[in-house]
């Protein structure tokens, strides 16, 4: 199979059979963004073992690289990056990676000169009037077309004084997080509350946290919605990137449609990140899970049951979910993630539209989705609107229900170049993808 073969409609394939795989899978993106930023700002240089290599961290490499930072990828993988010099003008190109449009622009202040901010058309839909106001707030002149998107100019004078903001941050943790990151190179560090509806996810906040702590920064939690930064020297050093566990999410449910089991290697003990909660949430779907040294093993019997779940601690959890909903014997309720509509795309439409054209039952509500069993479900073109969780979505359902084509698989390059190889191995089809993007 040639990497020509991406720019077609992606045949998902069928699950001819019951499941017994083992996969290692690419770092977390989140960790790989959160890592290389604080590498950047870092007062010595850091090794980053793990690292993902994917759309979303190469933007991230590049966008640090036009601030002044030295990143080096060595043979073995490893990452090592010499902190930002900020002392140059700058066009950061954001692609539609959420964490490079809300993390680098708080680091960008730091810059003496103009750093400019675009991205993917896709990319001028996603909001971000809460980064835009947080830095005027900071005192930092900031020029866009008063539309709270992209493209924006900074403009740096070299520091920040810091103090104390109040952020609207109810559409994403990220602009938390982005100012979080930032702000211990701030002349008096930084006091951010939240003030607004429900915060989403806030487990990335929590991994933001640990991150800033592995590296000597203290953080402390003031309030439900509220943390302060000290200021203070950010240390580098030797940082492993965990695998990526909400990219393990379809793989896990694959083994519920297919039946057999699916262990994910290095599954870590403990961690911040939120595809944790799979385990949880996919034994009420009526999976088995077991932990051991090798890593987290799904078992599954091909029965999928409904669930009414409040998933605001982890949207991005949201599209496995449907798409297992979508083949459930029993209705499913999702609810709490209202701020999936300023994602890569409006995922709740999104999620709805598809499984509707495929023959599914699925209504959008105020804050989630409702699905119901469907003994309809047919092959069709799945869309994937630009969005890597999309097209894995699509995927799961394409092991149960024959003639199910994803649009662009090329997608899934956001954070995670080597899917379509994956799960082709996990099935045992003896196709071999190569990574996408490879020539």
């Amino acid at each position: 199979m040639t990497a020509s073969h991406y720019s077609q409609p992606w045949p998902a394939p069928l699950a001819t059979g019951q499941l017994n795989a083992t996969l290692g899978l690419p770092g977390s993106k989140s960790l790989t963004n959160r890592e290389l930023v604080l590498s950047a700002l870092a007062d010595e240089p850091s090794v980053l073992t793990g690292l993902l290599m994917s759309r979303d961290s190469l933007l991230m490499i590049d966008a640090l690289k036009a601030l002044g930072a030295e990143i080096s990828i060595a043979a073995d993988g490893k990452v090592r990056v010499t902190p930002a010099t900020f002392d140059r003008s700058a066009n950061i190109d954001c692609g539609l990676a959420g964490t490079v449009m809300r993390f680098v622009p708080p680091i960008s202040v730091l810059s003496n000169q103009d750093v400019h901010f675009d991205g993917d058309a896709a990319a001028r839909r996603r909001p971000m009037k809460t980064t835009i106001d947080s830095l005027r707030a900071l005192g930092v002149s900031v020029t866009d077309a008063d539309l709270g998107a992209l493209p924006f100019t900074v403009h740096g004078t070299g520091s920040v004084p810091g103090g104390e903001i109040t952020i609207d941050a109810s559409s994403s943790s990220q602009f938390v997080s982005g100012l979080l990151l930032a702000a211990a190179r701030y002349e008096t560090g930084l006091i951010v509350r939240h003030e607004g509806e429900h915060l989403p996810s806030m487990p990335h906040i929590e991994m933001t946290i640990d991150c800033l702590a592995k590296r000597s920064v203290k953080v402390t939690r003031i309030g439900d919605s509220a943390w302060q930064v000290l200021p203070g020297p950010i240390s580098g050093g030797n940082f492993a990137i965990e695998p990526d566990l909400s990219n393990a999410g379809p793989f896990l449910a694959a083994a519920m449609v297919a039946g057999g089991s699916v262990t994910i290697e290095h599954w870590p003990e403990s961690t911040t990140q939120v595809g944790d909660e799979f385990d949880g949430i996919l034994q009420q779907m009526g999976a088995t899970i077991a932990r051991s040294a090798q890593g987290l093993t799904i078992t599954g019997t091909g029965e999928i049951h409904g669930i009414d779940i409040d998933l605001s601690i982890g949207g991005e959890l949201t599209p496995v979910i449907a798409a297992l909903a979508a083949l459930a014997d029993s209705p499913t309720v999702i609810r709490g993630v209202a701020h999936l509509r300023g994602h890569e795309t409006d995922r709740l439409a999104a999620l709805a539209t598809e499984i509707n054209r495929i023959g599914g039952i699925a209504r959008e509500t105020s804050d989630g989705l409702e699905i119901d069993p469907s003994e309809n479900l047919h092959g069709a073109l799945w869309r994937t609107y630009e969005d890597h969780r999309m097209a894995t979505a699509g995927a799961i359902i394409g092991l149960r229900v024959p003639g199910i084509e994803i649009e662009d698989v090329r997608v899934t390059s956001k954070t995670m170049p080597s899917f379509p190889g994956l799960w082709h191995s996990m099935l045992g089809t003896g196709e071999i993808w190569p990574e996408i993007g490879a020539q």
